[in-house]
């Protein structure tokens, strides 16, 4: 079965997702920001943010890497710099209770993408998908992805497809103004018929779907 257009290249990106104890959720978030930037610039950070609605005590980073050597390879030197395991990783892993990674690309009718200014807020919605993959469920997905951005009351920042972790997992990051403009937006796109058409097309193929809003970190580079 064809499943579309490919990207032509390794890239892909990790995403890594902390569940921190409640009573230590402060102390992380104020170490991470403060000493984050020992990690050695060996990839690229995409995104550092903690939950505020949808889940509480998680923390959730994205990573950009050329390829699995490239990955392969910043382990290893990470595994090894004293400063960074001895001033911040042995200090927040009592912290966690416990540690999620996925590997996931960029689906190829999208591009990473920036808010339009700093200080809004992030939205992250995981759609469990029917098994069968993009050459199932793509077309119908895209077109309800694109529903959304056409109502023009939210910024799509990125759509990641599974290559590791849960198959069948699509996930959205999307920008707004506040949580309130989301609102407002979302109640508006209930009532435009193309959305309503367009979801309606592409639910046939869904399993579950969940939601977090998230605040980033100062550490983080998409703000």
């Amino acid at each position: 079965l064809a499943t579309g257009p490919r990207q032509n290249n390794g890239v892909f990106y990790e995403i890594r997702t902390y569940d921190i104890k409640p009573a230590k959720m402060t102390e992380f978030l104020e170490l991470a920001n403060k000493h984050f930037q020992l990690c050695p610039a060996r990839s690229e950070l995409v995104g550092f943010w903690y939950t505020d609605l949808g889940a509480l005590n998680k923390v959730l980073h994205i990573w950009k890497y050329d390829n699995f050597a490239h990955r392969t390879a910043v382990r290893h030197a990470l595994a090894s710099d004293k400063d960074w395991q001895g001033k911040f990783i042995s200090v927040i892993r009592p912290m966690m209770e416990k540690q999620h990674n996925e590997v996931a690309y960029l689906v190829p009718w999208c591009q990473l993408g920036k808010p339009p200014k700093e200080g809004g807020v992030y939205e992250w919605v995981t759609f469990q998908m029917k098994p069968g993959g993009p050459a199932l469920w793509g077309e119908a997905f895209r077109a309800a992805i694109n529903a959304h951005i056409n109502t023009g009351y939210t910024r799509l920042i990125g759509v990641f497809h599974t290559e590791y972790g849960l198959l069948n997992t699509v996930h959205v990051l999307w920008w707004n103004d506040s949580p309130d403009h989301r609102a407002a937006g979302r109640h508006s796109a209930h009532e435009d018929a193309r959305v309503v058409a367009a979801v309606r097309d592409s639910v046939r193929f869904l399993e579950s779907q969940q939601n977090v809003l998230l605040i980033p970190m100062q550490c983080s580079p998409l703000k």
